[in-house]
């Protein structure tokens, strides 16, 4: 079942890039003009948002409230049930894809359309990723997140 599923994330990402249930690298500090666009490697959007590790790595350091505590677990703990769903869900239909191109005749319909069930997966678990940042970012106050960027600009420049 893994090497399937692997077989199947190779596939797609020679395909067309995607890489499923991967997360955003992180990106390097210097932001390219607006002219140029991002570099390789940048991730503009995971930028301006801050991943769970970083917030509990440094909950001390920017002083999280109780509070807050309280409502980023609870945070975190309905988005890992969500992804251990979404994943479930993503890991079948990469299979039933993966049937589906192992046939000697590909019927191209039934791949486009199981395509179109694995693609939707994956948007369902960015959707769940996006929807987790954007509470943690909201969460915290504008020092708390002034002081996790000034830590995770520390943490590039090593």
């Amino acid at each position: 079942m893994k090497t399937k599923v692997l077989s199947l994330c190779a596939l797609l990402f020679l395909a067309g890039g995607l890489a499923i249930g991967q997360e955003p690298a992180p990106a390097p500090r210097a932001q390219p003009g607006p002219m140029h666009g991002p570099q390789p490697g940048q991730d503009p959007l995971g930028r301006n948002f801050y991943p769970p590790e970083l917030v509990m790595q440094h909950q001390e350091e920017i002083s999280l409230s109780d509070e807050q505590k309280t409502y980023l677990r609870s945070e975190i703990r309905q988005a890992q049930t969500s992804f251990t769903d979404l994943q479930w869900k993503l890991q079948d239909e990469a299979e039933k894809m993966m049937a589906l191109v192992k046939q000697q005749k590909v019927d191209e319909q039934q791949v486009l359309g199981q395509l179109e069930k694995v693609l939707a997966a994956e948007r369902e678990i960015k959707r769940a990723q996006i929807t987790l940042l954007v509470r943690i970012k909201n969460k915290l106050t504008a020092e708390q997140r002034a002081k996790l960027d000034e830590l995770r600009g520390k943490m590039e420049n090593r």
